[in-house]
């Protein structure tokens, strides 16, 4: 890997950006496509089979890519998401789990169908994941309880004594708040058309990868994932072909860095 593109924020064609990549250099990619045209990236668009084939060629074996992409709902659901997710299965990609975004607050009203509160979070790997850090959360219940084991074929109920702990892996429904105060606080954010949730981002770097791995956002907009991976030890590369787009992602980062610098 060059050393000069580690913690480095690039104006320039996402796909040439990765073509002088290194082969399997990165570990975790955490990104979010412009799908549907469903808002204007100023008028800048992407060759998705293309970026796909990239992708897989960097990811280092073991590596995860985390893809966060919906589906126009106008008029009935484009499938975008399920047609990219067949694609890069067929070029080497495991789905290694279909997650949810649900949105804790969003403001989309539709007038023939429910409202839609969800985004998916594809974790696509190339082989079998190398890094799990699973996020854990409190039960609702915990100490010694009898609990129904091995219920057979008479179905009686069998109790046996056991202990439940005080803490279960989170399940792979994630939810957010968005808007100010929750995507991020940072108000620059906001001029980037679609941003999603700090939160969300760390999230999944913390899940995905280990401190000093590299992590890789190729459309990376406000700058977002390499915010958050400054703050949680890992390195950075965020490429984004608008110019307006990588200033604000590096007022951002910078800001990120000072204060991590004052810790």
């Amino acid at each position: 890997m060059n050393k000069k593109i580690l913690n480095s924020l690039n104006v320039g064609n996402s796909i040439r950006f990765m073509q002088d990549m290194d082969y399997e250099c990165v570990d975790l990619t955490v990104t979010s496509p412009p799908y549907d045209n469903l808002r204007n990236y100023n008028g800048y668009k992407f060759e998705f089979e293309k970026m796909a084939d990239q992708l897989f060629r960097i990811t280092k074996k073991g590596g995860v890519v985390v893809w966060v992409v919906g589906d126009k709902i106008n008029g009935g659901r484009s499938l975008t998401s399920f047609k990219q997710a067949l694609y890069f299965q067929s070029i080497g990609f495991s789905m290694h789990d279909v997650m949810i975004y649900a949105k804790k607050n969003t403001p989309f009203m539709r007038s023939n169908a429910y409202t839609n509160g969800y985004e998916y979070m594809f974790v696509l790997s190339k082989g079998k994941p190398k890094t799990f850090n699973p996020i854990k959360e409190p039960t609702v219940r915990n100490g010694k309880e009898m609990l129904v084991s091995n219920k057979g074929a008479d179905a009686k109920n069998n109790k046996v004594l056991k202990e439940l702990k005080k803490e279960k892996t989170k399940s792979n429904i994630w939810y957010y708040a968005v808007g100010l105060g929750g995507t991020t606080k940072d108000k620059i954010a906001f001029e980037h058309p679609a941003v999603f949730p700090e939160k969300l981002a760390q999230d999944h770097i913390l899940s995905w990868s280990n401190e000093n791995d590299i992590v890789f956002d190729p459309m990376c907009g406000s700058g977002t994932t390499c915010k958050m991976a400054l703050f949680n030890n890992r390195k950075f590369i965020g490429v984004d072909i608008s110019k307006e787009y990588i200033k604000i992602a590096e007022t951002r980062v910078g800001q990120a860095a000072g204060l991590f610098c004052e810790r």
